[in-house]
């Protein structure tokens, strides 16, 4: 497949991108990136304090790398293919393989080494997610969903962001849809009822203190101790951590609030129930209030306001968030959505 035959699609996260425009490749041009992200329970958050991604605490706005994909699909009856690999000669010819029979694959790597990526965007993150469609002169043709057009990288580059180290190692993952049957109006209802319940359970119903809205609390109660713990400067750099887990790594906090809201308006029209309306509403001003919380948390790792007074003002921002999205979540169990 060719650049001029392949139709790039720019989305906002990758993992969405990579599944919105792999299953209109297969006929289901009605595909969104909200219901991707909503189908695919893509919304969540914990805290691991004990896991360090870049010397800053480990932080994710969102479900496991995969998941998104894994779950969209299940839930609408389509096959797919997923491999990881030992060998980087077999990872190669397995994708060879592939792109040659005219089939797109999506593709886990790391961004440290992605060469088109701005240099300070490249840093050790290995959940990363794009594209690849063809082969032109010895490189490939990629599809970076986050990226305007789409771009190539040589054998050499490709297999070191297959194969790059550290937590969430992709180890070659690649993976596709292979078989996509007709999809019902009933079928898609039952797979948007699904994929709420699944994130109603990660949001509110995990046991864990640092997983879903407790998570969310959680974090604010360690930045409350942060500067007396670690001192200002580096406290501040964990602050910088989150900020940057929020709003560089695909679209974080508030990006992903703003994606669940758009999946419940979309949700609204397809299940003919106006309740989830509000709730979508609830869910925006979560994401606006993670975006002010990327602001005090910015300022302080630069710098500019250091005091513990800052410090509990971006728990207390936390913690608003928290009861908001605990609500938002509650609210969604209580409809008993059917479809």
């Amino acid at each position: 497949m060719t650049a001029e035959e392949f139709n790039h699609i720019q989305t906002a996260h990758c993992e969405n991108g990579v599944t919105v425009n792999l299953l209109k490749m297969k006929g289901l041009d009605f595909f969104t990136e909200p219901l991707a992200f909503g189908i695919g329970a893509g919304l969540f958050y914990i805290h691991v304090p004990f896991l360090k991604i870049n010397k800053g605490p480990a932080i994710s706005f969102r479900s496991m790398p995969g998941q998104i994909f894994k779950r969209t699909c299940k839930s609408l009856d389509i096959d797919v293919v997923h491999k990881r690999f030992k060998s980087t000669e077999n990872a190669q010819s397995f994708l060879d393989d592939k792109i040659n029979a005219g089939q797109p694959v999506g593709c886990q790597v790391g961004v440290f080494h992605l060469m088109y990526f701005p240099k300070s965007y490249r840093f050790h993150f290995n959940a990363h997610n794009l594209i690849i469609y063809g082969k032109e002169d010895g490189k490939y043709l990629i599809s970076d969903p986050i990226m305007e057009v789409t771009t190539t990288l040589t054998e050499a580059e490709l297999e070191k962001v297959r194969f790059a180290k550290g937590p969430f190692a992709p180890k070659g993952h690649i993976y596709y849809p292979e078989k996509v049957g007709e999809i019902s109006d009933e079928l898609l209802r039952k797979a948007i009822v699904k994929g709420i319940k699944s994130n109603v359970r990660m949001m509110i119903q995990i046991p864990s203190v640092r997983a879903g809205a407790r998570g969310i609390k959680f974090t604010a109660g360690q930045i409350t101790k942060w500067r007396s713990k670690h001192g200002e400067k580096k406290a501040g750099l964990f602050l910088g951590q989150i900020v940057r887990m929020q709003e560089e790594i695909g679209t974080g906090g508030g990006g992903f609030r703003f994606l669940y809201a758009a999946f419940l308006e979309q949700a609204a029209d397809k299940l003919q129930d106006d309740r989830l309306i509000k709730i979508s509403e609830q869910l925006t001003k979560s994401g606006d209030l993670w975006r002010d919380s990327a602001l005090q948390m910015a300022g302080i790792y630069k710098g500019r306001i250091t005091s513990q007074k800052d410090f509990e003002d971006s728990a207390n921002i936390l913690k608003e968030i928290s009861a908001l999205e605990k609500e938002a979540f509650q609210d969604l169990k209580a409809l008993k959505l059917k479809y």
